[in-house]
């Protein structure tokens, strides 16, 4: 029964990865057609890239756990659609771009670092990919100010 427990946290933190992940990749999506500055759009497309590797090996950690990993809620991703079109409207800038980024950063570093103080993460693989998020969001947060 404890076990059961258990796998139920590691479940938790890696559906927070995969979620965490996805809402990034949106985002990316989202703003990258309102992104004029070259260099700027180079680095969206990385990390992009950075988010789809997480998530990928998230699904592979998934499948290998027989845990479903469920998208993130679509009303959600609208919102996060309408609010980045609206911004951008009004400001498209490459530092007001690179802020909005920032921000959406900063919000999934602070989630996951709740999950991981919160976790009582058993599963060393999926122990070993929140950290590799963070720090990938930490990096990436580090390297977006340089665009404001």
């Amino acid at each position: 029964m404890e076990n059961e427990v258990q796998c139920k946290k590691d479940e938790e933190v890696l559906a927070e990865i995969y979620r965490n992940s996805q809402l990034a990749i949106q985002s990316i999506c989202n703003i990258l057609p309102e992104t004029e500055d070259e260099d700027l759009k180079k680095e969206i497309e990385s990390q992009h890239e950075g988010y789809e590797k997480i998530s990928s090996k998230a699904c592979v950690i998934a499948k290998d756990r027989g845990i479903e990993l469920k998208e993130p809620n679509p009303m959600k991703k609208m919102m996060m659609w309408g609010s980045i079109k609206m911004s951008t409207l009004t400001d498209g800038t490459r530092a007001h771009i690179a802020d909005m980024m920032i921000q959406g950063t900063v919000m999934g570093i602070t989630s996951l670092k709740t999950t991981q103080s919160k976790a009582e993460c058993s599963d060393e693989e999926i122990c070993e990919l929140l950290k590799e998020l963070i720090t990938l969001e930490e990096k990436y947060e580090k390297k977006l100010k340089n665009y404001l």
